[in-house]
Formats: structure tokens, sequence, C-alpha cells
């Protein structure tokens, strides 16, 4: 498994990583979420949004460098009490949500009525169960 994570260039603290099938819904869900403009994308944007106690599902990208950029964020999201997940590569994190530059971090917005809605309460559920408690 960390032979192939260290291929991919997917750092050692991507804890909890999202599976194949898992990681192209949380793209669909930001792909969604991103027409309905129900994201923050970006550290700056991501922190300013926890710090104002928006809520959500975070998803961070595994392949960044250097780490240091986001190893705050899980640390914030657990204090707010937020589901978080990693994906593999922050260059389809970045298409998903429909920019051209690869990105690091995206908080998908809770709203009631969003067309997002249900994807999302599945996406949290699987998130829940994949995620260490410490």
């Amino acid at each position: 498994m960390s032979d192939e994570r260290q291929a991919k260039g997917i750092s050692v603290i991507a804890n909890p990583l999202a599976g194949e099938k898992l990681a192209g819904k949380c793209l669909k869900l930001v792909k969604k979420a991103a027409k309905e403009k129900g994201i923050r994308r970006g550290v700056k944007e991501v922190c300013k949004a926890l710090r104002k106690k928006e809520k959500g599902l975070v998803i961070i990208a595994g392949n960044i460098t250097p780490i240091d950029v986001i190893t705050h964020i899980p640390v914030l999201c657990e204090e707010a009490d937020l589901p978080y997940i990693y994906v593999p590569a922050k260059d389809q994190l970045g298409a998903a949500a429909d920019t051209k530059r690869p990105t690091s971090v995206i908080l998908v917005l809770e709203k009631d009525g969003a067309g997002y809605d249900e994807l999302m309460r599945k996406i949290v559920k699987a998130v829940v169960k994949i995620t260490p408690s410490y």
C-alpha cells in the first residue's frame, strides 16, 4: 500500500485516504456543489470558513508539496467536529471544482435544499465510517 501511495506522490499523513470509488464520489460531489456555488476552495478560504463555523465536508488533496501547507486543516476540522477526507490528486480536485488550477483543499458547504444534499449525506456517512477515532 505505501509503495503505491509513494508512486502517486501521496503523503504519509493523508489519512483517511478515499479509495477509488469514494474518491470518485467526492469529486462528483465537488462538481455538483461548484455548479451551485456551494464550495470554498483553497487553504486561505477554507480556514476562514472554518473559523466562521461554516459546516460541511472538507476534501483535501493528498499529493500536496510541501505538505506543511495543509497540515493544520485536519486539526481545525476536528476542533469544529467536521468530517474530512483525502483524495489522491490535487489536479482532479481542481478540475472538479471548475478551475484550471490544481486545488489543495475544498469545503463543500451544507445547504438546505441543495441538489447535492443526498450525495453529501452518503459520502459523510462513508467518511465517518473510515475515519480513525482517537
